[in-house]
């Protein structure tokens, strides 16, 4: 998008645009009411709410860019086809409103996209080319085939419909809350953000909008320190929702102006919150979805309320899997250690008795007198995992260890 657009674009009457877009949505949206959380309240020290976007049709609050912009659209364009680039959301998004629209609908999405969401893209009717190994990549690549097939190209952030789409979450947050001091917000392309900020700035200005994005994808970071639209060479996260190299013009723009502060979380600390909110809320999130509770922990002030908008929640059952184990290891709920034994009768049985009078449930143990640690030493080593119930429960463990003279390694 050049300067004259993105110039043309911010003078818009942006309360009316999103009040117009909330409208359009109407038909096809999902109440996503807040969900005031004591476990974070009591966890953070704060009043936290939850805007359950992963609830919303589709999954995500991509539903409301993709379907306020396609609606809108005429004829003649819907007749051409519509073509589109996404990490998963916003293509399930364009599929479904594309469907309602009964215009033929192609997706290109990164080769790492999770098969959940390449396979419920197509359950809308869309057509699904897999290209690139990030969304930049598919971008490129959807952006050529409009070109070559003069398809309609719909961008996952960088227009002013589809911001305004995203925007109609927050007269929702403001009506469920209206006096949240801080709504949170994940940061990928930067639409959903942009979109808030349209409206909590036109609206309520003394709401502050906080950005968060994870360590590994710091695109709208660098590019708001050097003060102009940057291309990230490589990025690393979980988030693949957030995954973005180079943030839009417009979105960059709305940002630069209105954003009150941007936090970077871990990789950690996103599969942490994904195991908590399963246990606490039961509710599945996907990683993206939870960056803005991630980022809700550095903001957190007793007299706060803050809102933090769970974007999504299509994830695999391979990658729960994968991190939910993670989650457990970093909240100390799991532990792996080994420990070297004399090579004779009742070592195992020794071990064994301790964890159990510790209280320490055994997952998984290898023992094996075959792999000893040294020919000459006759000791042989034992790895064992076991579920715990926090830091402070593992350095009993390991202490109630050593006070028997077991010699141990701890290996996460």
């Amino acid at each position: 998008m050049n300067a004259s657009e993105v110039r043309r674009y911010l003078k818009m009457d942006h309360r009316g645009s999103i009040e117009a877009a909330a409208a359009r949505i109407s038909e096809v949206l999902k109440e996503t009411h807040l969900i005031q959380s004591s476990f974070y309240s009591s966890e953070y020290g704060a009043g936290v709410w939850l805007k359950p976007e992963n609830l919303q049709t589709t999954g995500s609050f991509k539903i409301r860019g993709a379907y306020n912009k396609i609606a809108s659209l005429s004829d003649k364009e819907l007749k051409k086809g519509i073509v589109s680039a996404s990490a998963g959301n916003h293509a399930q998004g364009v599929a479904f409103s594309a469907a309602r629209r009964r215009a033929p609908a192609t997706i290109v999405m990164p080769q790492i996209t999770p098969l959940l969401k390449v396979e419920a893209t197509k359950a809308y009717g869309a057509k699904v080319v897999l290209h690139g190994d990030v969304y930049d990549e598919s971008f490129a690549k959807a952006v050529e085939l409009a070109e070559k097939k003069g398809l309609t190209f719909i961008h996952p952030f960088d227009d002013y419909d589809v911001i305004c789409g995203q925007g109609t979450l927050a007269p929702e947050i403001l009506a469920d809350l209206p006096d949240a001091d801080e709504i949170i917000c994940p940061i990928g392309g930067g639409g959903l953000i942009a979109g808030l900020l349209l409206w909590v700035k036109s609206v309520s200005p003394k709401t502050k909008v906080i950005g968060v994005i994870p360590e590994g994808s710091p695109a709208i970071k660098d590019s708001l320190e050097k003060g102009k639209v940057l291309r990230e060479a490589d990025i690393y996260t979980c988030a693949e929702g957030v995954a973005v190299k180079q943030p839009g013009d417009l979105t960059f723009a709305i940002i630069q102006k209105y954003l009150d502060e941007l936090f970077t979380v871990s990789e950690k600390d996103i599969m942490e919150n994904i195991l908590l909110m399963m246990e606490k809320h039961k509710l599945v999130t996907e990683a993206a979805g939870v960056v803005s509770l991630a980022g809700a922990a550095k903001r957190a002030r007793a007299d706060r309320k803050l809102v933090c908008i769970i974007s999504g929640g299509n994830i695999d059952t391979v990658t729960i899997s994968s991190v939910v184990n993670q989650g457990m290891i970093s909240r100390g709920r799991i532990m792996c250690f080994s420990v070297d034994l004399p090579d004779k009768p009742g070592q195992l049985v020794a071990v064994a008795q301790l964890l159990a009078r510790e209280g320490a449930n055994v997952i998984e143990l290898d023992h094996d007198q075959f792999k000893v640690l040294d020919r000459y030493s006759n000791r042989v080593a034992l790895e064992v995992t076991v579920e715990t119930n926090g830091p402070a429960h593992i350095e009993r463990v390991l202490d109630a260890l050593s006070a028997e003279n077991f010699r141990v390694k701890r290996i996460y």
